[in-house]
């Protein structure tokens, strides 16, 4: 039975205007033009749960009253048929609850993603830039493309997005193939592109992410001296980034970033914050340590003291 399309929400005009022209890969390219000091970086962020606050499978899963997406998910992840963020993408393509979904669903998905505090103010800061630091902000997400442009809407410009691809049957409108998954090794293959593209070297790339689909890119960018940033407590990938922050503020990204590639200490950072209205409340730092303790087994540990008291 095919879903009927969903009735589409009034929603309010933005009062910020966007951050778009008609030149944006110009505009990124030449960046780095502007002067002989300034410093060109690229900052690609995830989008599910790092620019957003909820899963796009999850929102969808809502709109076509389905349940069970997360144990679905979990299978796929536990045979290991798909790459780790890839899951949406393989159920829209083969799971008869999702083969229903067309182009307008996803676009209705996006309308109703809730996302992270400021992300326009981000997309200006960044914009706008630090001394001499010049930043080109990028989306690279296994989340749908379609999804995406509608969250970010008159915020990213859409050739500023890199989201999984569809290809999509001209009479019936269903989904009958998959262009790209940028999950696991293809974010990798992303930022490749992009490097080459912008001409940023790999030690001026910056990536954000929250969770297993990141782990790939992070240590790509890791082994090539460029900077990543963990925006969850997530064991897997904590340890992977070179810096963590938690908050429900996009904003939040700018900290490590201004800290340990523009060389700011918090007084300064505090008050560019302040500049533009916005006041950092409250800054903790803390270092986590994961650890896992057990009992030694009665045996292992009458060796141990045997070895001791012979030692002595």
């Amino acid at each position: 039975m095919r879903l009927p399309l969903p009735q589409l929400h009034t929603l309010a005009l933005r009062t910020d205007p966007p951050i778009m022209n008609k030149s944006n890969d110009e505009a990124d390219i030449g960046m780095k033009n502007r002067s002989e000091n300034t410093k060109h970086f690229l900052l690609a962020s995830d989008f599910d749960q790092t620019l957003s606050l909820n899963d796009s499978g999850i929102v969808l899963s809502e709109l076509l009253g389905t349940s069970g997406f997360g144990e679905k998910v979990a299978g796929l992840s536990k045979m290991n048929l798909v790459q780790q963020g890839g899951e949406l993408a393989y159920l829209l393509l083969h799971d008869p609850e999702y083969r229903c979904v067309r182009k307008e669903h996803l676009i209705e998905v996006g309308k109703r993603i809730r996302l992270k505090q400021n992300i326009p103010e981000l997309s200006r800061f960044l914009a706008k830039g630090f001394d001499d630091y010049r930043f080109s902000f990028y989306v690279v997400s296994a989340a749908p493309e379609e999804v995406i442009q509608s969250a970010l809407e008159g915020i990213i410009p859409p050739d500023h997005i890199f989201g999984t691809q569809f290809h999509y049957d001209e009479s019936t409108g269903e989904i009958d193939s998959i262009i790209r998954v940028p999950a696991g090794y293809g974010k990798v293959a992303v930022i490749d592109e992009l490097h080459s593209k912008l001409q940023v070297s790999y030690d001026r790339i910056v990536y954000v992410g929250d969770g297993s689909s990141d782990v790939h890119v992070m240590l790509h960018v890791n082994r090539q001296d460029g900077f990543t940033v963990a925006v969850s407590e997530a064991k897997h990938i904590a340890q992977i980034a070179k810096r963590s922050v938690l908050s429900d503020d996009a904003l939040s990204v700018l900290v490590p970033v201004l800290e340990d590639i523009v060389g700011w200490d918090s007084v300064r950072i505090r008050s560019l914050f302040e500049s533009r209205g916005f006041l950092i409340q409250e800054w903790d730092k803390v270092r986590t340590d994961w650890l896992t303790i057990r009992e030694i087994p009665n045996g292992v540990e009458s060796a141990l003291r045997l070895v001791e008291a012979v030692n002595a």
